[in-house]
């Protein structure tokens, strides 16, 4: 069984020795008696078998290998105070996980800038961020499987938050037999291949739909097959917007100028009430979705 040959108290005096240019200074600072000082850095090096330090006068300067160890040991004591920051966190109730999982079709530059702050206050918690197709999210909440579900529907008996109004426009490459139209109507749309973000277990709630679907799992799939004059699709008007600015794609000319709605709910699956962690993020992303409602247009 290994054994360690020096402690982190060791390697804190080591650096403190260094950062303060000698013994008598790194004593001072650390309100410890010179001697300790000396003792610990002398252990230090026997137990090594390696010079780190060198005196010369009132100074001590580090050796070639002092130089290598010096880097290393503050990555050493770094992980060791996280880990002791790490144990005051969890004891607040602070949780060490959190998973999220975000409809497919759902756009979620909102919930990216809400994790971007929620990482400047973090304290070590780690995310698990899920992409599902509606009844993956739907599962999720049944088994309660995670701790933030953003969902086209909300859930019967879970807590379900109206986020925003995600506005989907239909699009076709420049291209596409449709974008040669003056003015695209129901009868055209039908007479094409739709790309539906969707995974093919149900309708969409008072959509009407091409007789000829593809169904599409993921939205990068489906922007990668209209860019090459595949079908038709309506996707989220913030994620389509600049593409059809750059010329990659073609909003349709509709008749009525339909534009279609969809509601983003943040649900919480379980019963008890959001940690601190939790709640830190569901307030983020509730302040950017209220930030990003998109203008019909």
């Amino acid at each position: 069984m290994y054994r360690p040959k020096s402690t982190v108290e060791q390697w804190r005096i080591f650096q403190a020795v260094v950062d303060c240019g000698g013994y008598a200074q790194a004593a001072e600072k650390l309100n410890k008696s010179q001697s300790s000082l000396n003792h610990a850095v002398a252990k230090l090096q026997q137990g090594l078998g390696l010079s780190l330090l060198e005196v010369k006068g009132r100074k001590a300067f580090l050796t070639p290998a002092g130089e290598v160890f010096l880097r290393r040991s503050r990555k050493l004591t770094l992980d060791m105070e996280n880990l002791e920051q790490l144990a005051d966190v969890l004891a607040t109730g602070w949780e060490p996980v959190l998973r999220i999982v975000v409809e497919a079709s759902l756009p979620r530059q909102p919930l990216y800038q809400a994790l971007a702050d929620f990482a400047a206050q973090s304290r070590g918690c780690r995310i698990h961020l899920v992409e599902a197709q509606p009844s993956g999210c739907q599962a999720v909440v049944a088994k309660q499987a995670a701790d933030l579900v953003l969902a086209c529907r909300a859930y019967p008996k879970v807590t379900s938050l109206p986020l925003a109004t995600t506005i989907y426009a239909p699009v076709c490459s420049p291209g596409h037999v449709l974008a040669g139209l003056g003015e695209v109507g129901q009868q055209e749309l039908e007479r094409e291949l739709e790309l539906v973000l969707a995974d093919g277990s149900e309708q969409e709630e008072g959509w009407a739909r091409a007789e000829q679907r593809w169904i599409i799992n993921h939205l990068h799939d489906a922007l990668s097959l209209l860019r090459r004059g595949i079908g038709f699709a309506w996707l989220p008007l913030e994620v389509v917007t600049p593409l059809v600015d750059t010329g990659a794609l073609q909003r349709l000319p509709m008749a009525d100028q339909a534009l279609r709605k969809r509601f983003t709910h943040l649900v919480l699956p379980r019963p008890t009430p959001p940690g601190p962690a939790a709640s830190l993020l569901l307030t983020l992303t509730r302040r950017y979705y209220g930030q990003h409602q998109p203008e019909d247009g």
